[in-house]
């Protein structure tokens, strides 16, 4: 865009801006800068809380590449040779076990997290911005529209989403917002809080009988507590890095749409707040230092919050009756939801997240 009202006050967004050969986007107000790496997923790479300094997002040690000049030295795990950390949008598919989606080979979390993505500038003054983002995959039928928006010193990022198959057939879809939090915002003095809710220690197939879990796989629990091998694990701690851990757990029948992430020591969280009829599981993918050898070399410190559809790879919950946990589109049919994710301050953690995205502290 060459003709654009410039402004350094209220909301701003441009998307004319470019890092490592990737467009970027950037949308603003007075509270919270998001940069969005469109040329890559539309991925949300840096979500700042800016009176703090406070970047929310995990990144992971390769960072950005401009895949112009990087060439994997196998296909096996390229989405993982680019994935820079932060917040990825994956569907039609999302797991570990890369199956094929209709005859067609699928990686780990499939296409749309790698692709590039169109943006156009759908509003832009002082008061409020809009940036919609979207894409059309290659290898499966989808759509995905998602659309940014911050207002006037608002506190919190909205986002819309609007996923379509464009098949002439039903077809089965595992949507995954891959939301990723690190450090330095992330640390021991971390609390987590969620509504009444289950959790299930997910069996991995990467994971599965390390020495460095903290959970005993395939085991359930009634939030904050789970099963270890040395009793119960509280949930709402973040253990530090020399924990040397990693694991993988479900927290699925939410009793609320919502989760928090709080540093006590630095009184800045973050929280989530999203339709429950529709992202029934939060993924909590737990590096808290573990992870000896590839993809992580014991290097990285991180906690995923995903908000999702399904199980990893639609797969069902295990002593179930499900076949499976997809979500079926028929033709021509579109799934919509909206996000909300809202920068807070808070030394105790939070009680409860309300519709409008209040935050009642504890």
């Amino acid at each position: 865009m060459h003709y654009q009202n410039e402004r350094n006050y209220g909301c701003r967004v441009s998307d004319d801006w470019e890092f490592r050969g990737n467009k970027v986007a950037i949308i603003e107000n007075e509270k919270i800068r998001v940069v969005v790496l469109v040329d890559k997923g539309a991925d949300i790479y840096s979500f700042v809380h800016k009176s703090s300094d406070t970047d929310y997002m995990w990144r992971s040690v390769w960072g950005v590449r401009d895949t112009r000049k990087f060439l994997p030295t196998t296909g096996e795990n390229s989405w993982g040779d680019i994935y820079e950390g932060g917040w990825q949008t994956c569907a039609p598919t999302a797991g570990n076990k890369r199956k094929d989606y209709q005859g067609a080979p699928m990686g780990q979390h499939s296409e749309m997290s790698t692709m590039p993505w169109d943006s156009k500038i759908i509003e832009d003054n002082p008061e409020k911005c809009s940036i919609k983002f979207s894409v059309r995959t290659y290898r499966t039928p989808f759509f995905m529209e998602k659309t940014l928006t911050l207002t006037k010193d608002s506190p919190y990022l909205e986002i819309d989403y609007k996923l379509t198959n464009e098949s002439e057939d039903e077809s089965d879809c595992v949507w995954l917002e891959h939301i990723v939090f690190g450090d330095p915002f992330l640390s021991e003095n971390c609390r987590l809080d969620l509504p009444d809710s289950r959790i299930h220690n997910w069996n991995d197939v990467t994971l599965e009988g390390l020495p460095d879990n903290r959970l005993i796989g395939g085991r359930k629990g009634r939030w904050p507590y789970t099963e270890g091998p040395n009793g119960k694990v509280d949930m709402r701690e973040i253990p530090p890095r020399s924990s040397k851990l990693q694991d993988l757990a479900m927290f699925y029948e939410m009793s609320q749409g919502w989760y928090s992430l709080t540093n006590t020591q630095t009184k800045i969280g973050i929280g989530l707040l999203f339709p429950k009829d529709i992202f029934k599981y939060v993924w909590n993918w737990q590096v808290f230092g573990g992870g000896s050898g590839y993809p992580w070399y014991g290097r990285h410190y991180n906690l995923g919050l995903e908000l999702c559809t399904s199980l990893p790879d639609g797969d069902p919950m295990p002593d179930s009756n499900q076949k499976n946990t997809f979500v079926k589109l028929k033709s021509k049919e579109s799934l919509k939801a909206s996000v909300k994710a809202i920068t807070f301050e808070s030394q105790t953690g939070v009680k409860e997240i309300k519709q409008d995205g209040t935050i009642i502290n504890n």
